[in-house]
């Protein structure tokens, strides 16, 4: 149990800080709202029209194979480092299939959005 003990000391001081900070911001902060302070504010310009827009689904689409092929390389990445590690424990083979099934799955998710056209931009 006591190897947990730095762990949830860590937890505990974000907590209380998390904490503090918001109640110091709600104290000393401004709390008079005027019409100005409540408008949608992007980059100092005015927005004009509707700040509800409807984004396109393939926006999300492609934002969502970006990480999947992000944290697919944040996944192989290390595995090829720490390979040449497996094969001298004997477990080469065991280690590669592992992987193999894993880049099988994102490259038949690939050829999947491929062919539906998910990459397509208009």
């Amino acid at each position: 149990m006591n190897v947990y003990v730095p762990i949830l000391l860590v937890i505990a001081i974000a907590v209380v800080f998390s904490g503090l900070f918001l109640a110091l911001s709600r104290l000393l902060g401004p709390l008079k709202e005027t019409p100005e302070k409540l408008t949608a504010y992007e980059c100092g310009i005015p927005s004009r029209g509707s700040t509800n827009l409807r984004f396109y689904v393939r926006f999300y689409v492609v934002a969502l194979l970006f990480l999947l092929f992000d944290l697919e390389a944040a996944f192989l990445i290390p595995w090829a480092v720490a390979f040449r590690d497996f094969v001298a424990e004997g477990r080469g083979v065991e280690m590669f299939a592992a992987m193999s099934v894993f880049f099988g799955m994102l490259v038949a998710g690939l050829v999947y959005e491929w062919r539906k056209g998910a990459l397509e931009w208009e």
